[in-house]
């Protein structure tokens, strides 16, 4: 049984809240009969039957499915988010890997790898940004910082770090 500290409520307001809400909270025994005759009720899985082929799994299989194929669906299919499209280039010809990281992608080195374009040197990204300011930077080979040469250059971060700034209408 829990300490009994109204001794220590000194405001009346404060004393008649925490007596409500000591108060036990009486649930109709209907509810209880009633979600019980449901569950007897149910068909029981029967022995080896893997749980993916009840119906429940299956209808949360598909839309689980669904969801996935939204959200890998071309930006143009839901444009509704006001998201533009953006491409990001760099000049990087010793570079074997390129990615762009930036408050677009939460500074994440694995979320947004350029791809070369086919040109000696020139790889490229198709970002979707919602209009707004994002800080951002190239890592060519997770060693080397580079900013982006065809935006103007902004000062240093504060770990030294080349940055650029775009601004998406």
């Amino acid at each position: 049984m829990p300490a009994d500290h109204s001794h220590e409520l000194q405001d009346e307001t404060l004393r008649r809240a925490v007596a409500e809400l000591r108060r036990p909270v009486a649930l109709d025994p209907e509810i209880d009969a009633a979600t019980l005759r449901r569950i007897r009720t149910q068909a029981p899985r029967p022995p080896g039957q893997p749980w993916w082929r009840s119906g429940r799994a299956a209808v949360t299989l598909a839309a689980g499915v669904l969801l996935v194929l939204f959200l890998r669906a071309p930006a143009s299919e839901h444009m509704m988010n006001g998201a533009r499209p953006v491409e990001l280039r760099l000049v990087a010809p010793a570079g074997s890997r390129v990615v762009v990281v930036g408050d677009f992608n939460d500074w994440d080195p694995a979320a947004t790898p350029l791809r070369p374009t086919g040109e000696p040197g020139v790889w490229k990204v198709e970002l979707r940004l919602k209009p707004g300011r994002y800080h951002y930077t190239f890592l060519v080979d997770q060693r080397q910082w580079v900013r982006d040469p065809s935006e103007p250059p902004v000062p240093l971060t504060d770990f030294g770090t080349p940055m650029s700034v775009l601004t998406v209408s």
